[in-house]
């Protein structure tokens, strides 16, 4: 294998903060120890989502409308906790009967759209899709403008679920709505089949967005080389990779990883050694997290000797080794010197 020649880099050939307005704005405090009334001169989105979690259970829509409209001015935009009132049950989600009606009293534009897709978020981690789909209708009657990043979450249940008929519907739901399937969407789909290991079908989705003029990304490339590595192929995952870093692709720890495990289920010990050692020397942060999971996997593989000469060298660095890797450095070499 031609992997112990270094990995030379080609040339690529491929909201601003708002505003803090109506700072005093008077509602309910979820600190019981604060002054009756008072609100932080620098609110967060942590106090903010306390806030309409206390609205939306006593279903005080106006209080409710004015902190999702104050918190984008305040520079809190909306999190995935901001909906957390809504459970999954009938009286949890029986709120969803008035609160589209307080949404479209949002101002419109950014106030609107990003309570909407939050949401929409909450909704599909209940994995209530109907819903979710109902209040994408509602923001397209508006005008309120759902794009493919309000798709996402819905695109998330069904590809986890790897109901991947159910994924593609989505996609065809966007264009419905004249909205064009981002990279993003795609790679959703990609990553998808390359878990399952489907190269036929990974390959269907890559000629999909090149026909869309979309090019890969450093997530579509994790999904490839997860693939290839799926199907035992890690040559084809290092062709992969080097293809990434000729287009200045950004590798992303997570395909490290893929490579590594596959070049130690395979038996190439030294190989795998090699390839770490290819990437290390330029970030601290990187180094620790590659060759500390290379000696962690092969001391589960029982490869010791390997393990201590990757442990040395990240000594030898002055790297981070954990608890772990710290207590088997001390025993099994620090030991063997004395």
């Amino acid at each position: 294998m031609s992997l112990l020649q270094k990995l030379p880099r080609k040339p690529s050939n491929a909201l601003s903060t708002l505003a803090i307005s109506t700072r005093f704005f008077t509602t309910q405090n979820p600190n019981p120890n604060a002054k009756p009334n008072s609100f932080p001169d620098v609110p967060t989105s942590a106090y903010y989502d306390e806030l309409i979690h206390a609205a939306g259970r006593s279903r005080d829509f106006e209080t409710l409308r004015q902190l999702l409209n104050k918190r984008l001015w305040d520079g809190c935009f909306n999190t995935s906790k901001t909906f957390n009132f809504i459970t999954n049950n009938e009286t949890g989600l029986s709120i969803l009967d008035e609160l589209p009606q307080t949404l479209a009293r949002l101002d419109k534009g950014l106030p609107r759209k990003n309570a909407y897709d939050s949401l929409i978020a909450r909704l599909c981690k209940l994995r209530r899709i109907d819903e979710a789909l109902r209040m994408i209708d509602t923001m397209a009657r508006e005008g309120s403008g759902p794009n493919a990043y309000t798709f996402l979450p819905i695109l998330d249940v069904f590809t986890r679920k790897k109901d991947m008929e159910g994924a593609w519907r989505v996609m065809d739901l966007m264009r419905k709505y004249q909205i064009p399937p981002d990279k993003t969407a795609y790679n959703y789909i990609l990553m998808a089949y390359c878990v399952a290991g489907d190269l036929t079908a990974a390959a269907e989705v890559l000629t999909k967005m090149v026909g869309q003029g979309l090019n890969a990304d450093s997530r579509t490339y994790d999904a490839l080389v997860l693939c290839a590595c799926k199907a035992g192929k890690v040559e084809g995952a290092l062709v992969v990779l080097r293809r990434m870093i000729d287009d200045g692709v950004l590798v992303q720890l997570s395909t490290h990883m893929y490579v590594i495990k596959s070049l130690l289920g395979l038996g190439y010990y030294a190989q795998a050694v090699a390839y770490v050692r290819c990437f290390t020397g330029r970030d601290t942060w990187l180094d620790t997290n590659l060759l500390g999971c290379l000696a962690s996997k092969l001391i589960e593989s029982k490869r010791f000797d390997e393990a201590k000469i990757v442990l040395e060298e990240m000594k030898e660095k002055g790297l981070e080794l954990g608890n772990t890797l710290s207590e088997f450095y001390t025993v099994n070499v620090e030991d063997e010197k004395d």
